[in-house]
């Protein structure tokens, strides 16, 4: 479990922060769109009012069917007023494929939502009321001539726990 806002000094630590500082990193640029989608994305929760609780949250969910431990990876958690939101960001160069929200499909909604399940048990939080949230962001590359401003979309309640049920073979097809 990892939590970006919380991180853990001692002299150990400290010292593989300045010998990693020393040695440069090349950071893939998709990465490097991500982390600046998510900064966005928290400037205008917080800018709506949220209030950020953490970000990065990373959490063991299980084992997938190769026996491999299984991670799941809330971006943002967050409270609009009394609700818990669990937001996952989306981030783009462009949109002119598809919307980024279409890559939230059912297999990350349910690593999602037991990513958040298990926040709530963890921290007590289970008689609390909570919703999924989807901030897209789209980052136009600095190549073209016209620099356009990113476009960030809040996308509230965006799906429900209801909708991620399995369904067993005998359940009826069309109901």
């Amino acid at each position: 479990m990892r939590f970006t806002f919380w991180k853990r000094v001692d002299n150990q630590s400290s010292a593989r922060v300045n010998a990693a500082e020393q040695t440069p990193q090349v950071i893939a640029p998709h990465f490097d769109l991500g982390r600046r989608g998510e900064e966005l994305a928290i400037e205008l929760l917080e800018r709506r009012g949220y209030h950020i609780v953490a970000a990065n949250f990373r959490l063991p969910i299980g084992r997938n069917t190769r026996d491999a431990l299984v991670k799941a990876e809330i971006d943002i958690v967050a409270y609009d007023g009394p609700t818990l939101c669990f937001v996952e960001v989306k981030t783009r160069a462009s949109a002119e494929f598809a919307a980024p929200q279409a890559n939230v499909d059912l297999r990350k909604r349910r690593q999602i939502a037991r990513a958040a399940r298990g926040y709530r048990r963890m921290l007590g939080l289970t008689g609390v009321a909570y919703r999924y949230d989807v901030v897209t962001v789209v980052l136009p590359s600095p190549g073209k001539q016209i620099i356009a401003e990113p476009r960030i979309e809040l996308l509230k309640n965006f799906w429900t726990d209801g909708k991620l049920r399995k369904r067993n073979w005998q359940d009826p097809r069309w109901d």
